[in-house]
């Protein structure tokens, strides 16, 4: 059974820095990514960054890029969002995403998240 479990969220002072960390615990048969996403109250889920586990590719979305950091460490199946410079707008709830196949069909495409962690910027 896949798992993720997120961690790091909190309050934060505006220009302040967190790092959410997400651990994937069971076994996915062609893991292809791992990405995070937050929603704010009131407001859909966004797309925040990605990072692709063959080639090691990178995303981020406008709002974020150069104030935010994506990483993965193989060793531990963990990944980590690095957040510096946070604003107001950056509180939401950030969940962790895991994409990939069950097997060799095309069909067997499957999402996992976490339960998500809270983030707030505020003074």
């Amino acid at each position: 059974q896949v798992q993720l479990v997120e961690s790091g969220g909190g309050l934060v002072q505006p220009g302040g820095s967190l790092r959410l960390s997400c651990e994937l615990s069971g076994s996915i048969f062609n893991l292809i990514a791992m990405a995070w996403y937050r929603q704010a109250p009131g407001k859909e889920r966004e797309y925040v960054a990605k990072i692709f586990t063959q080639g090691g590719g990178i995303g981020y979305a406008d709002s974020v890029r150069g104030r935010f950091t994506i990483s993965r460490d193989n060793a531990k199946n963990t990944v980590y969002l690095q957040m510096n410079s946070l604003k107001p707008e950056d509180t939401a709830v950030y969940y962790c995403n895991a994409a990939g196949y069950l097997d060799n069909r095309a069909s067997s495409r499957q999402d996992y998240w976490g339960q998500g962690t809270q983030v707030t910027v505020s003074s």
